[in-house]
This record gives C-alpha cells, structure tokens and sequence, in this order.
C-alpha cells in the first residue's frame, strides 16, 4: 500500500551539524559548522561551532562577578554563537551531567543556558570538556529550509567528538569530513538537475 511521498519531519534538522557550503559569504555564516538546537515550522536554532572571539571564559567569569577557582579553565575562549542575543550565554557540554536549564540536544550533546553552569566552571567544577557561547543563530519560519534548497548548507550527523576535542580551525573541515565529503573540493556554484 502506497500512502504517497513520506513528508519530512518538521524537526528533521535538529540534532544535526548545519555545514556551510564554501559558497556562502555570510560574515556570520561563512566556513562555519553549527549544531541546530532546534528546528519546527516555527523556525530553527542553532550554535556556531568554529568562531571563537577575543573573550576569555575568566574576563566573562569577572564580569559576572562570578568566584573563581584554581582549576577554572579562565584561558578558555568564548564563541559567537550567531548573531541574535550575543548578550545570551549558551553552554554545550557532555550530556552526562544536568543543571538548571539543561536540554539534550544530539547523541551526548547537552546544552545549558542557567547561571550555575557558569559558576561551577568558574569554580572549576564544571564539566571537563564544554563549549560556552554568546548569541545563536536563527532561522524564521522556512527560512533555513529555503537556504537548505538553495545549496547554501549541508546537513550531517553529529559527533560530539568535533565539538569537544577537535581544534575549532578544523571543526568545519571535519563535520564534512564525518559525512564523507571533502568540503574544500565542493564548488561554490549549484545546480539542479
């Protein structure tokens, strides 16, 4: 029995890398890898993985007039998550360990946006291996999936792997690479068949 075309999930993206096809020029998007935190009819959520920024975990831990211990990983850089609410903080992190606004959000990936995370890491105490971001990337109704059609992202598995313990300048070469593809061998022109 034939029930007709299957119709994509309206979350078919979430739990997904978002890779950047080498043609996109976005200053906010270009060459970067993202993990979609989200993704409905509503739109769609996502943190940029590979644009660190000058901030350092210890100048955002001051700022927050946050107290901070020895073992606190103060040296570590904090990302642009995207260009919306870069005054929004976001923690990716193992998804072994929960706090107060904690979502799994792929195969042991949490993401966090409560304060204690930021204070438990600022103690030291807080996950060994995480990724703190400022801002998001956003997506209004359909708009990601008309960007999906016109060849200005890939789509891929995630591996926590990329996020945590890949240097973040080879963060967008290895997603692709996790899918198979050599990112820098695709051309920046599209076609349809």
């Amino acid at each position: 029995m034939n029930d007709g075309p299957a119709q994509p999930s309206s979350d078919r993206l979430a739990s997904q890398f978002l890779i950047a096809m080498p043609a996109l020029d976005d200053a906010n998007f270009a060459q970067t890898v993202s993990l979609v935190c989200e993704h409905s009819e509503d739109g769609a959520m996502g943190i940029v993985l590979n644009r660190p920024t000058e901030v350092t975990l210890g100048e955002l831990f001051n700022h927050l007039d946050l107290e901070i211990g020895d073992d606190s990983p103060t040296d570590q850089a904090v990302f642009a998550g995207g260009p919306v609410q870069r005054e929004r903080g976001f923690v990716l992190h193992p998804a072994d360990q929960s706090w107060d606004a904690t979502t799994r959000v792929a195969h042991g990936v949490a993401l966090t946006t409560s304060r204690d995370i930021l204070a438990a890491l600022a103690r030291g105490e807080g996950p060994e291996r995480c990724l703190v971001a400022l801002g998001y990337a956003g997506w209004g109704a359909g708009q990601l999936e008309e960007e999906m059609a016109q060849n200005a992202w890939l789509s891929g598995p995630v591996d926590a792997g990329i996020i945590f313990e890949t240097d973040w300048r080879q963060r967008w070469r290895a997603a692709a690479a996790h899918m198979g593809i050599d990112i820098t061998l695709l051309s920046g022109e599209s076609g349809h068949a």
